[in-house]
């Protein structure tokens, strides 16, 4: 059976439970304040000062505020970092309930030792430009001009994806962008395909980014969590 965790800051969502007896890192701060603030981390125990535990195999909850001023678009994702420092990688998060600001994802670490869990929060220029695509297209505004935006942006991210195949998806839709012969609303969709989104959230054009602070986590056999503290 799943164990059940408490803190004394825990969310409403179940999240890892302190971990007694070990020894206190340095405080961590819960608020990163970049351009776009990563604010209440959780779960967070203690400032920080004490990790958060979890057992091997078993998936928990990370969540924060990530906002963004104005109406551009703004994504967020958990890096976990093992016992030897080793970024694995990045777990995208969903925001958990339109307009909260309350980002969150399920995580699961598979060895035991001292882990991390940061979360990061970044600009998406791709969601941005599509919304404002749906917009001036059908409307008939500025149309090349957002056209080749799109392309610009696509491009870009295709220079960052390290997989030929991937890649290739994004450059295909960078030429349909760009062909003049074909109908705006065709070249429009070329970049709107279910392949080209499975590319970008794999490795989506991030900027900018910013990173909060690493939080402490336990991570041991899943008999420690029901022994005597």
């Amino acid at each position: 059976m799943p164990a059940t965790h408490h803190s004394s800051s825990a969310p409403p969502t179940p999240s890892p439970k302190p971990a007694a007896g070990a020894p206190p890192p340095a405080a961590v701060n819960s608020t990163s304040l970049g351009r776009i603030p990563v604010l209440d981390v959780r779960p967070m125990v203690l400032q920080g000062r004490r990790p958060a535990k979890a057992v091997v195999g078993e998936t928990f909850e990370v969540t924060a505020t990530v906002f963004r001023e104005g109406h551009e678009a703004v994504a967020a994702n958990v890096v976990l970092k093992d016992p030897e420092g080793r970024r694995r990688p990045f777990i995208p998060m969903r925001e958990l309930a339109p307009g909260t600001d309350r980002w969150g994802a399920t995580v699961c670490a598979d060895a035991t030792g001292r882990w991390t869990y940061t979360v990061e929060a970044w600009g998406d220029p791709v969601t941005t430009w599509r919304r404002h695509a749906h917009i001036k297209i059908p409307a008939g505004t500025d149309t090349e001009l957002v056209l080749e935006e799109g392309a610009l942006l696509h491009e870009r991210a295709a220079a960052e994806v390290p997989e030929p195949d991937r890649r290739a998806v994004l450059l295909a839709a960078v030429d349909a962008l760009r062909d003049e012969r074909r109908p705006t609303a065709t070249r429009l969709a070329a970049a709107l395909t279910p392949e080209v989104d499975a590319v970008l959230a794999r490795h989506p054009l991030r900027e900018p980014v910013t990173t909060g602070d690493p939080m402490p986590l336990l991570v041991e056999r899943e008999r420690a969590l029901y022994g005597s503290w």
